[in-house]
């Protein structure tokens, strides 16, 4: 059985960083692309991030580029997401999904697996 556990949200300042881990277990986890993607209420689940498979090649959505960083750490079955200089607009549930199956990085229906979330919340 998949788990996908999310971790590190909370309360933070605007212009304030925080780091966000997903722990994936029940797949090996170093055979898969992952990605990022946020939900605010009343918008779709949009694509934050994507990294492949040993982190050579990752992509970001435009409103994130320059101040969100992912990345893995195979041997911790762990992606990470470094978000800095953070907006109220980030705020958002953060939700890791494993498993990319290929297509399009940003459109949810590429990966397999989902985590419950872990909630951002960004103080103007």
């Amino acid at each position: 059985q998949v788990q996908v556990v999310e971790s590190g949200g909370g309360l933070v300042q605007a212009g304030g960083s925080l780091r966000l881990s997903c722990t994936v277990s029940g797949l090996t986890f170093r055979l898969y692309s992952m990605g990022w993607f946020r939900q605010a209420p009343g918008n779709e689940r949009e694509g934050v991030s994507y990294i492949d498979v040993i982190g050579s090649s990752t992509k970001y959505s435009d409103s994130v580029k320059g101040r969100f960083t992912i990345s893995r750490d195979n041997a911790k079955n762990t992606l990470y997401l470094q978000m800095n200089n953070l907006k109220p607009e980030d705020a958002a549930m953060y939700y890791c999904a494993a498993a990319f199956s290929g297509g399009d990085w940003s459109r949810p229906g590429s990966y397999k697996y989902w985590g419950q979330g872990t909630q951002v919340s960004v103080l103007s």
